[in-house]
C-alpha cells in the first residue's frame, strides 16, 4: 500500500498501527513466559515443592505453545480476531490462575493440588494463549510489510525476545515491594495488565483491505498438500532444523547462569543475562532483516549454525568454561558462545516464516507456520532436560567464587551441541533447496 494511500485512510490504514504495534502489543506480553527462572525458586519454596518440580511448568509451557500453535492455525489462517482473543484470554486466565494456586500452595504447603493447579494454569492454558497469541499477528504483517518480511516478523518476535529483558526488573521489583505473599499477587497484577495489552493489540490488529484470501482450489488444500508442492524432505529439513537450533540454545541458555559462574562472574549474572537478552531480541530483529536482502533466506540459517559451530568448537578446544574464571581471553570467548548462540535462536525463530512463506507460498502460512512450531514443542521437553542430564551425569561439583559449580558437565553440553548443530548444517545445505522459479 502507497503511502499516499496511507495518508487518506489514517490510522485505519496505517501498518505501524494495525499491525507493527499490535504485534508488539501481543508478543511482549506473552514473551514473559520466559521470566519463569526468576521466580520458580520462590514459587516452590512458597508451596512447598523443589525447584525441579515446578520447573515442568515452563516446560509443559513451551510443548503447549507449539502444539496449540499447530493444531489451532487454521482457526488463525480463517479469523486473526478470534484467535488473538482466545490468546489474550487464555494468557490472562492462565496467568491469573497460576497466581491463584501459588496462594492455595502457599496455604496448604506440598499440596498435589497446587502443584497440579499450576501445571495446568502456566502449562496448558496459558501454554494455548502462548501458541494463538505468537501466531497471530505474524501473516498480518508479512502482509503490511510485503517488501520486507523479515524486518515485519522480526520486529514482532524480537517484541517476544525482548519480554524478558523488559519484564525482569519489574517482576523483581514487585516481588520485593508486594511484601507477604507477593509472588501470587504479582501474577494476578500481571494477568490484568497483560490483558489489556493483549486486548488492545486484538482491537487494532487487522489485515491490509487490498488482500483477499485466495478462494481458488490451492486454499482448500490441506497442509500435507501444500507440504508436498515441494520435495517433502525439503520441509523435513525445514522442520529438524528449526527444532535442533532450539534444543541447542535451550540447553545452553538453561545452563547460563551456572556457566557465568563458573566465569568467576557471579557478582554480575544479572547484567550478563541482560546483555544476552539483548543479543537475542537483536538476532531475532537483526537476521531476519538481513535476510531479506538475501536471494534465498535459507542463507541465514547457514550463518546461524557455521557461527555456532566455530565459537563452540573454539569453547570446546581451549576448555574454555573449564578454564575461564583464570584467562580473561577465554572468558571472552565464552561470553561471545553466549551471545553468538541467543543471537542465533532469536533469529531462527523470526526468520521461519519468511522461510516458509518463500517456499509454499502466503495461502496457508498460518497454519504452516503453526505445525512447524511443533517443533519447539519437543524442544522445548528436551533441550532443557537434555542439558540437565548431562550435568547430573557428567563431572562434579566445585566451588568458584563461592558457588557450587560443575565446569566439566556444561563443558560437556556443548559436545552434545556441536554435534547437533553440524547435523542442522547438513540438513540446510543438502535438503532446503529454495524454488526454482526464486532461482
Amino acid at each position: 500500500m502507497s503511502n499516499s494511500e496511507q495518508k487518506k485512510g489514517g490510522w485505519r490504514t496505517n501498518k505501524w498501527i494495525r499491525a507493527a504495534i499490535p504485534a508488539l502489543l501481543l508478543h511482549c506480553s506473552i514473551g514473559t513466559v520466559y521470566c519463569w527462572s526468576i521466580f520458580s525458586q520462590e514459587i516452590a519454596d512458597y508451596i512447598g515443592f523443589s525447584k525441579g518440580a515446578t520447573e515442568w511448568a515452563f516446560s509443559f509451557a513451551i510443548f503447549f505453545l507449539g502444539m496449540s500453535a499447530a493444531f489451532l492455525g487454521n482457526v488463525v489462517e480463517k479469523d486473526i480476531h478470534k484467535s488473538s482473543l482466545i490468546a489474550a484470554i487464555c494468557f490472562a486466565a492462565g496467568m491469573a490462575g497460576t497466581g491463584a494456586f501459588i496462594y492455595y500452595g502457599g496455604l496448604h504447603k506440598g499440596s498435589v493440588v497446587a502443584l497440579v493447579g499450576i501445571y495446568l494454569c502456566y502449562g496448558l492454558i496459558m501454554g494455548i494463549g502462548l501458541g494463538t497469541g505468537y501466531l497471530s499477528p505474524v501473516k498480518t504483517l508479512m502482509l503490511w510489510f510485503a517488501d520486507r518480511k523479515g524486518l515485519a516478523t522480526g520486529l514482532a518476535v524480537a517484541g517476544f525476545g525482548a519480554a524478558k529483558a523488559i519484564a525482569s526488573p519489574i517482576m523483581q521489583k514487585m516481588l520485593g515491594g508486594l511484601g507477604e505473599g507477593g509472588i501470587y499477587k504479582m501474577f494476578l497484577i500481571l494477568a490484568a495488565v497483560y490483558f489489556v495489552m493483549m486486548f488492545v493489540g486484538h482491537l487494532l490488529l487487522k489485515k491490509p483491505d487490498d488482500w483477499h484470501e485466495p478462494q481458488t482450489k490451492e486454499k482448500g488444500q490441506s497442509i500435507i498438500d501444500v507440504i508436498k508442492t515441494r520435495p517433502i524432505m525439503n520441509y523435513v529439513g525445514i522442520w529438524f532444523m528449526f527444532y535442533i537450533n532450539i534444543t541447542c540454545g535451550l540447553a545452553l541458555i538453561s545452563q547460563e547462569k551456572m556457566i557465568v559462574k563458573c566465569l568467576g562472574l557471579a557478582g554480575v549474572v544479572g547484567i550478563i543475562s541482560t546483555v544476552s537478552a539483548v543479543f537475542n531480541a537483536a538476532g531475532r530483529l537483526g537476521l531476519s532483516a538481513w535476510a531479506d536482502k538475501m536471494k534465498d533466506r535459507n542463507t541465514m540459517y547457514k550463518i546461524i549454525f557455521i557461527g555456532s559451530i566455530v565459537f563452540t568448537g573454539l569453547v570446546i578446544l581451549t576448555g574454555g568454561i573449564k578454564n575461564g574464571a583464570d584467562n580473561m581471553g577465554l572468558t571472552i570467548l565464552v561470553l561471545a558462545l553466549i551471545m553468538v548462540v541467543n543471537a542465533g535462536y532469536g533469529g531462527g525463530f523470526s526468520n521461519v516464516p519468511t522461510l516458509l512463506s518463500d517456499q509454499y507460498g502466503m495461502g496457508s502460512i498460518s497454519a504452516l507456520h503453526g505445525i512447524t512450531l511443533s517443533a519447539w514443542a519437543f524442544a522445548g521437553l528436551s533441550g532443557n532436560q537434555l542439558a540437565n542430564w548431562i550435568v547430573q551425569n557428567f563431572g562434579q561439583e566445585v566451588e568458584i567464587g563461592g558457588n557450587m559449580v560443575n565446569p566439566v558437565g556444561y563443558q560437556m553440553v556443548l559436545y552434545v551441541t556441536i554435534v547437533l548443530y553440524i547435523m542442522a548444517l547438513l540438513l540446510s545445505v543438502f535438503f532446503v533447496k529454495m524454488p526454482k522459479e526464486s532461482k
